[in-house]
Order: structure tokens, then C-alpha cells, then sequence
């Protein structure tokens, strides 16, 4: 509800803001459309943690509020609280992507630049926060590394995904809720409970997008715009290293392909459309037409067929990985085989476009 009511003002008062994609260029909709959606996705997540950071402070000091709360809460009440700071911290982090997308989206940032602000936040993350990826890897440097390229990644797929009507949001949804089941649905071995605190995060995420998709929806009345694309692919970047993913303490090492699986989609299509530019001897920095969404309304679907097509492979994608994390060895093979399947079928239909354009 955040999100949605404050897109409005965004919405009126974009052209005096500087924050309007006009026609042209890479770009396919053909009327003058406000952007910074991002701003209200930004208030969504930012207004429903603070709103719960407010209630806990009072709660945790006021045995006449906490009578009113279930029994079985209050003895989580410090716990919550002791992980307020970290939140923020991470929080005040993505507000700094934010900034720096709105920026973008009003005259354009130098994609070098843009670049070296996005792995500086994404160290400050993992360095000073210590929110870093283990996949059962004893080497503490490399998996820093790892975890620095893998918050960058996310930011810059979510941002290429951004092409279309409801894609980008509806995608990052998909993955939220999937990654937030998974964390509904996996002891954490060292507390013995539900990962809730990330679950409510990915949440939080979600909701703020399903709001910000009310006005995305097509015909869109307002773009994401790169200060929501970063903001989402940022946090859900840092949720999946927040998360464990061994589950009921059981060793599955194989749990930790979960948030490829998920990602998949987002992935194939940054890694094709940069395989592409380079390929034909253009910036990778430079927006085009050769997204997954754009290939797939070249082999004749409709933009709202591609969108939903690319939103079932996303779904699909998001089961596999719950999946991923409640199974032994030969069923995780498989689950992961039926990912592996699903991008090539994808690759074998987008041949056929391939081979009509060299005739």
C-alpha cells in the first residue's frame, strides 16, 4: 500500500522532477512515460521497516503493549531487535543505489562510474557487514570475491531486464516469493527455526513491487527506471547470501545452486544480451533490442505473451529451487536437470529466429 499510494505524486509531478522516458532509441513504447517507480518501491520497503522498527522500540519497553502481542513473540522481541543496525546499514545502502539510478534515469551516469559506486556498496556490504557467501567453500577471500560479483551481477540483470510493461517487477516478485518459501521452509541449523528475518525482508520486497506493479501494469503508467531496478536486484542479491540453505541439519551442498535456479532467468538473459553486443562489436553499456523479451516478440509473440512467457519460466524456475532445498543428491540432479531443460528449450525456439535471419 506504501508503494502504490506514493507512486502517485511521482507519477504528477515527473515532467518537474526530470524523470520522463520519451520514445526513441532501444526503447519500444511510443508515449511520454514517467519514470522513478523505483522512489515508490524505495518508500515501500523503507516506510514498512521503519514502521516496524517503531513498533518493536515501543513494544520491547512497554510490558502493557507487549500484552496485547501473542505469547509465543515475545521472547523474540530482543532478538529482532538486536538485528535493527545490520537492517539499516543494508538498507542505507540500497538507498545509495537508489540515488544513484534516480541520477541515472534523470541525465545518465558514466557506465564506468555507475560501475564503480556498485561494487563499492557491494563491499561495504560484504566486507563491513559481513553478508557474504559460504557454498561450503573453506576459502574466506574467494568467497568475499564471489559475493562482491554476485550483488553486482544481480543489480546489473534486474536493470537489463527492465524492457518491458510489468517484467522486471513482476520477475523480482517471483524470485522474492520463491526465495521467501524457501526461507519459510529451511531450519537455519544454528538457531533451529525458520530464517524469518530474511524471509521478511525478500517479503517486504515483494509487496513494495506487487504495489509499484499496480501502475507498471500494461499499458504502463510509470517505468521502474534504474533506481528500482537497482534497488531490488541489490537486496535480493544480499538476501540470497544472507540465507542458509542446508536444510532441517541435514548436509545438502547441492542447496546452494537454489538461488541460480531461481535467478536463472534474470541471468540467461544479461549473460545473452552481453554475448550479443560484444559479439557484434558494441558497448555492452549500450542499450538495444536483443533482450530475452525482445527475441521472443521477434519469433511472433505479443509483448504481453512474452512477458507472461518469461514470468512461467520464472515460476517454473522458483519451484525448482524450492525444491532444491528439501531433496537428496538423484532428486536434486533431476531438479536441476529440469531447469537445465527449460533454458534449452528457450535457446532451441530462439534458433529458429536465428536461422530466418541469416536467410
Amino acid at each position: 500500500m506504501i508503494s502504490m499510494l506514493s507512486i502517485y505524486p511521482v507519477r504528477w509531478f515527473a515532467v518537474a522532477l526530470g524523470l520522463v522516458a520519451r520514445p526513441g532509441g532501444h526503447s519500444t513504447h511510443t508515449n511520454v512515460t514517467p519514470l522513478g517507480g523505483g522512489i515508490g518501491i524505495w518508500c515501500g520497503i523503507v516506510g514498512t521497516f521503519a514502521l516496524g522498527t517503531i513498533a518493536v522500540a515501543m513494544v520491547r519497553d512497554s510490558a502493557d503493549w507487549q500484552t496485547l502481542l501473542p505469547a509465543q513473540v515475545i521472547p523474540h522481541l530482543e532478538g529482532i531487535w538486536s538485528r535493527v543496525a545490520p537492517l539499516w546499514w543494508l538498507l542505507a545502502a540500497g538507498t545509495v543505489l537508489t540515488v544513484l539510478g534516480v541520477i541515472d534515469d534523470r541525465g545518465g551516469v558514466n557506465p564506468w562510474l555507475r560501475l564503480l559506486v556498485e561494487f563499492a556498496v557491494a563491499s561495504f556490504v560484504v566486507y563491513g557487514l559481513d553478508f557474504g557467501l559460504t557454498a561450503f567453500i573453506g576459502i574466506a577471500w574467494l568467497t568475499k570475491i564471489l559475493s562482491v560479483i554476485w550483488i553486482v551481477g544481480l543489480i546489473n540483470s534486474f536493470n537489463m531486464l527492465d524492457n518491458m510493461d510489468g517484467l522486471s517487477g513482476g520477475v523480482a516478485a517471483i524470485i522474492a516469493t520463491s526465495m521467501a518459501i524457501v526461507m519459510l521452509t529451511t531450519i537455519d541449523p544454528g538457531t533451529s527455526q525458520p530464517q524469518l528475518f530474511v524471509a521478511a525482508l525478500l517479503l517486504v520486497v515483494c509487496g513494495s513491487l506487487l504495489g509499484f506493479l499496480w501502475h507498471n501494469r500494461p499499458p504502463a503508467k510509470i517505468f521502474m527506471g534504474d533506481g528500482g531496478s537497482y534497488l531490488i536486484g541489490f537486496l535480493i542479491a544480499v538476501a540470497m547470501l544472507m540465507a542458509t540453505f542446508a536444510s532441517n541439519d541435514v548436509a545438502r551442498p547441492h542447496a546452494m545452486f537454489a538461488p541460480l535456479c531461481v535467478m536463472a532467468v534474470p541471468l540467461y538473459d544479461m549473460t545473452t544480451v552481453l554475448w550479443i553486443r560484444i559479439r557484434q562489436g558494441r558497448s555492452p553499456f549500450v542499450g538495444d533490442r536483443s533482450h530475452f523479451s525482445h527475441r521472443l516478440v521477434e519469433l511472433g509473440l505479443s509483448r504481453t505473451q512474452a512477458v507472461l512467457t518469461i514470468y512461467l519460466v520464472t515460476a517454473t524456475c522458483g519451484l525448482a529451487s524450492i525444491l532444491l532445498t528439501h531433496v537428496e543428491l538423484p532428486q536434486a540432479i533431476m531438479v536441476i536437470g529440469i531447469v537445465g531443460c527449460m533454458l534449452l528449450l528457450v535457446i532451441i525456439l530462439e534458433s529458429t529466429q536465428w536461422q530466418s535471419d541469416k536467410k
